[in-house]
């Protein structure tokens, strides 16, 4: 199974109609956003995705009735973080800031998804991935960046733009 991973769209929708060209490309199975979507039309962008959305809300996401009403009219899933899931037999566990995994992250789990600080991270523990794609909404030009992560193998790769 192949995660696409994006973070921190900060409602950049160019820059958003571009990661959904790449997820779409990339054919992955389902698509997380790890929070600070900040508006609807964010969301309507992202309705063109050929897989399922799912995510977290992030501390840049105020305008939660828009967001609760875009999310309910395009099938999407969110919630407040932490979401926990299992995908083909893998535990994933999804946030927003990073420190939210204090608490929550055990060895149970094999990944974890996190954004907020818009630096990339890829972290292999054993048997475990903590994952942050990095940027995306255009604040820190030519670092750009979505993520990829094949649960088989637990291995995760970034996808420049």
């Amino acid at each position: 199974m192949r995660i696409g991973v994006v973070s921190d769209t900060h409602n950049n929708l160019r820059n958003v109609a571009r990661i959904v060209e790449l997820f779409n490309e990339a054919n992955v199975d389902v698509v997380v956003h790890t929070g600070d979507i900040t508006q609807a039309k964010t969301l309507d962008v992202m309705a063109d995705l050929q897989s399922p959305l799912v995510g977290v809300f992030g501390n840049n996401d105020q305008e939660r009735a828009s967001l609760d009403l875009a999310v309910a009219t395009h099938g999407f899933y969110f919630q407040d973080p932490p979401y926990e899931v299992v995908w083909a037999s893998r535990r994933v566990v999804i946030v927003h800031d990073p420190a939210e995994l204090d608490g929550v992250l055990t060895t149970n789990h094999d990944v974890a998804l996190h954004g907020h600080t818009h630096l990339q991270r890829i972290e292999n523990r054993p048997s475990q991935l903590i994952f942050n794609p990095g940027e995306c909404a255009g604040h820190m030009k030519g670092l750009n960046a979505i993520g990829i992560v094949e649960l088989d193998t637990l291995e995760a790769k970034l996808i420049r733009f």
